[in-house]
Parts: C-alpha cells; structure tokens; sequence
C-alpha cells in the first residue's frame, strides 16, 4: 500500500510543481511576468483555509469551505468508510471521529500541497488516541476538488489503511 501511496505522490507531484504549505503558489516555466493560474490559486487557497480551519477547530470556516452537496470518498473497511454525500454526513462522520477518540484527533502536519486546475493534493499527518490504548498515527494523501470557492469532491487515501481500519473499529 505504501507503493501505491508513493507511486501516487510521485505522479502528483510531476502533475504539478508541489508547493510547501506556507510560500505564495509561483510555477517556473510560466510567463515572464510569473503569474500564477488563477483556477489553482483559488483552489489552493480554498484548501489551504479549509486544513487550518480543520486545525483550529474553526466550524464556521469549515462549513463554508465545504459544499453543502459534497462528495467525501473515506477509504477503508470500518464505520467511518464509504462514501458521504453531503457537508451533513461529513460532519457526522467527523464527530464520530471526536467522540471516539475523546476529542484527540488532530490533523498534525500539512506536509505539501499541489495543484493541477481545481484539484488539490494534500499529504497530511493525523494522529489520535482513543480511550482503550488505541493509537492512529499516519500519513494521508487527500485530493480536494474547488468549484464557485467551496470543496466538492475530497477522496482521502491512507498511507496505512490497516492502522486506521483497526483503530476505527474499536
């Protein structure tokens, strides 16, 4: 599975040139004047805010990133799986993820971001315990789709979908 995450970053990554989290979204090759395409400016800034907000804990700011109609892909075989359909079921699946951890889950590192258009690729750092010794720390790979400002579309892939499908069956 790692393979397939790092076959995965590496195709994404010459997709587009990845950009580290903090610095301004600037191509090489581009025009003389360096401009930045607006659709992936927009689109990284739209996630961008949304994974600080998800750090912060920032609900409002993560209810209007998302689209009341989004499509969230959640990898794995146990109760949070599947795909949700809405900002509604996102957002239970998510307080699930709370509640079952106590309120530990953090989204600890945003390690690169990079655009191609509207798509975001995200590698991400999570880490959690829950109240039975439990402990979730790993590597995602989330893919974000922007339209009209808001997320669509976000298909998450585990570095390690055994740890996480045996810390969210407890």
């Amino acid at each position: 599975m790692k393979t397939i995450i790092i076959g995965l970053l590496f195709i994404v990554g010459h997709l587009a040139t990845p950009q580290s989290f903090n610095q301004p979204i600037n191509k090489p090759g581009r025009s003389t004047t360096n401009q930045p395409n607006t659709m992936e400016t927009q689109a990284m800034q739209v996630v961008r805010e949304f994974l600080t907000a998800v750090q912060q804990g920032n609900q409002v700011k993560l209810a209007a990133a998302i689209h009341p109609t989004i499509e969230w892909n959640q990898p794995g075989n146990n109760r949070f799986s599947g795909i949700k359909k809405s900002s509604t079921e996102v957002f239970k699946m998510v307080g699930g993820m709370f509640e079952a951890t106590s309120n530990t889950l953090a989204l600890t590192d945003i390690k690169v971001l990079t655009a191609n258009g509207n798509s975001v690729a995200c590698l991400v750092h999570w880490k959690a315990a829950q109240p039975n010794g439990g402990i979730l720390d790993v590597d995602n790979i989330d893919v974000y789709t922007v339209e009209n400002g808001q997320i669509v579309k976000a298909r998450v892939y585990s570095a390690d979908i055994a740890q996480e499908d045996e810390f969210w069956m407890n």
